[in-house]
């Protein structure tokens, strides 16, 4: 299978400019600096995965602020200088928002023609002004389509951005991924014109009872909830039933046997098979253990299912390099980031 060659080894920069808790220029400015690109370069990663929401791009009437695009490109010239690449992922846009926090409309996008326009002119810009990095910029149109239902709207729109973006760059490299947050288990269902520079994109936080644990932005996980790594699937299972039905994900998928790397292997075959099929790299774009578990068990998680990607040469990048309760920066555990070194 074809690799995503340069982005096989990564982390997330959520918080910044994207799920911030202030927007102000003070936080822009300062959560993320040219110091802590040059601690991703060392630590090993090869890339970055850059989250950014609409409203530091643009204002809410769809104009543009060229102070946002500034950190776009404040951070394309750090990792130039520490020899990293970078994909910029539009991680909520104008009238969508995956984050469950928001209870809005989830749907509604991909029915509404304004809003999609909207979301194509955005992306021109972007297009636009990268357009001579694409050896090394990426493009991934939208973080996590949250509903299975719109499958197939959500095809229509990526063919319309696809062919859109490429009036503009046809050689840039198009991260994308399917429904239900991104699933591995979606990402067949994605039916796009394929090239070159199409990249098959998926998250994995399985067991979701397991990395989530504690976590409380998930319905009805008590604060207290700890869980440990590995167990068997009965005990997840039974776990996540308890808890809340989001949690089930691919444990109760009925060809698992096993936790471990097995399972990782066993839930990626499908998109392993698509992504074969139409000759296109695999990524997972995001993938971490909640700062709440123990950390050993956190570190024989991160094995495993490293070992799945490298069997099969499936770029990836660890969420979060700070905050956003994920942070690897902010880990004083020694274990953890030699185990990451390790992986990686």
């Amino acid at each position: 299978m074809r690799k995503f060659e340069g982005f096989q080894k990564g982390v997330n920069l959520g918080g910044w400019i994207s799920q911030f808790g202030e927007y102000s220029k003070e936080h822009f400015d300062t959560y993320i600096t040219e110091s802590d690109i040059a601690g991703v370069g060392s630590f090993g990663f090869d890339h970055v995965r850059l989250p950014v929401d609409y409203i530091v791009l643009e204002d809410e009437d769809g104009n543009v602020k060229e102070e946002g695009f500034a950190y776009l490109e404040n951070c394309r010239r750090w990792c130039e200088k520490y020899n990293l690449n970078m994909i910029i992922d539009l991680h909520e846009c104008y009238g969508y928002s995956f984050d469950p926090m928001k209870n809005d409309d989830k749907e509604q996008f991909f029915y509404n023609d304004a809003h999609q326009e909207r979301f194509f002119k955005l992306w021109e810009q972007i297009a636009t002004r990268f357009k001579d990095y694409t050896e090394h910029v990426a493009f991934e149109p939208l973080n996590e389509v949250v509903m299975y239902e719109v499958a197939d709207a959500w095809n229509k729109v990526l063919r319309k951005y696809i062919s859109r973006i490429r009036a503009i760059t046809p050689d840039a490299y198009l991260v994308i991924g399917g429904v239900c947050y991104n699933s591995v288990g979606t990402v067949h269902l994605l039916d796009i014109p394929v090239d070159d520079h199409i990249v098959y994109n998926f998250h994995c936080y399985e067991p979701m009872v397991f990395t989530h644990q504690g976590a409380h932005w998930v319905d009805y996980m008590p604060m207290d909830f700890r869980i440990g790594y590995p167990k068997t699937l009965e005990e997840y299972r039974e776990a996540s039933l308890e808890l809340s039905s989001d949690l089930a994900g691919a444990i109760f998928d009925e060809k698992i046997s096993e936790i471990g790397p097995k399972f990782f292997e066993d839930i990626f075959t499908p998109a392993l098979k698509k992504a074969e099929e139409d000759n296109v790299p695999l990524y997972c774009g995001e993938h971490g253990v909640i700062d709440l578990a123990d950390k050993e068990d956190a570190v024989r998680w991160i094995k495993d299912i490293h070992a799945t990607f490298h069997k099969y040469g499936i770029g990836s990048a660890l969420w979060n390099y700070k905050g956003l309760n994920y942070g690897i920066s902010d880990l004083q555990n020694v274990k953890i980031k030699d185990a990451l070194r390790e992986v990686l």
